[in-house]
């Protein structure tokens, strides 16, 4: 190997493959990056990548377990980002609370984590519903909690520097239903959407994220509404159909070496075991989380 291939920048990806890990990666060879599956021994992969750059694709437990070896950051959205918006832009309650308040519900409430998939997020008919402790779970476990409503139509966008890079529907009515957002007959109004909600909130969030938005059916009015979904880490989050290149544009910014990271987006770094201290500005949420209203 040479000095100048020792230097050159690398997709680690997690040893499991999945469908947008693939894409990637044959972006990242079209670019000129050198792409590396996961021997999932963060002691090996450092090893193997030492004084190279390296950039990470996969799961946020594989993401933890390599990050310090490798020198790596991870930028995330806050887990309050969604409860913290203002009604206009999610349409419903959300609160971010603990499982334990969760297990308390009475009614049907659609529950999640964060970001972290320890359980699936899903419509549950009451807390009884919920996962009890378990191995990555316990009553401390923050989850958003919200209430109940209908998406027509779901969209995942990639954003680079407040603005929409690319962008696929995943959803309609729940189901799987996949189409490219070029050209996509509700184009117009998502980016418009998108474009008022990251005009007014784009500073809350790192400068690259993943924001799901969708079209919300109200049965009382009849009317529909435009809101946030939930935000995500690009580094896990499904492609759809959205164009590879401009995807991995989003996740090379979301991850690389500690040193690359932009002062703005230092508190949204993801603190992982053994890596340097996070420190997170003043009235953002951070581990431990607590309870916050969604207005």
């Amino acid at each position: 190997m040479s000095a100048g291939d020792r230097r050159s920048r690398v997709l680690l990806t997690a040893g499991q493959r999945t469908s947008t890990g693939v894409l990637l990666a044959e972006a990242a060879l079209r670019r000129g990056l050198a792409h590396v599956a996961s021997t999932g021994d963060a002691g090996r992969d450092a090893a193997a990548l030492a004084g190279r750059p390296a950039h990470w694709y996969g799961g946020p437990l594989a993401a933890d377990r390599c990050a310090a070896a490798l020198g790596l950051a991870l930028l995330e959205p806050h887990d309050a980002w969604a409860a913290e918006l203002p009604r206009e832009f999610t349409r419903r309650r959300i609160e971010l609370t603990t499982l334990a308040e969760a297990w308390t519900a009475t009614r049907p409430r659609f529950v999640k984590p964060p970001s972290d998939k320890q359980f699936p997020a899903a419509v549950y008919a009451d807390g009884s519903r919920l996962p009890r402790t378990g191995d990555r779970i316990g009553p401390d476990t923050p989850v958003l909690v919200s209430e109940v409503v209908t998406f027509a139509c779901e969209y995942r966008l990639f954003v680079l520097d407040g603005r929409v890079h690319a962008g696929s529907r995943y959803a309609r009515f729940g189901r799987l239903d996949t189409a490219p957002l070029t050209g996509e007959r509700n184009e117009a109004a998502v980016r418009a959407f998108a474009a008022a909600l990251l005009a007014d909130r784009g500073g809350t969030l790192p400068s690259a994220v993943v924001v799901d938005v969708g079209l919300i059916q109200d049965p009382d009015s009849g009317a529909d509404h435009w809101a946030v979904v939930e935000a995500n880490m690009p580094w896990f989050a499904h492609a759809y159909t959205a164009g590879p290149d401009a995807v991995l544009d989003v996740v090379l910014r979301a991850t690389g070496p500690l040193g690359s990271v932009a002062p703005a987006d230092r508190r949204f770094l993801r603190p992982v075991p053994g890596g340097p201290p996070v420190s997170r500005a003043p009235g953002t949420s951070a581990a431990p989380r607590c309870c916050r209203p969604g207005r």
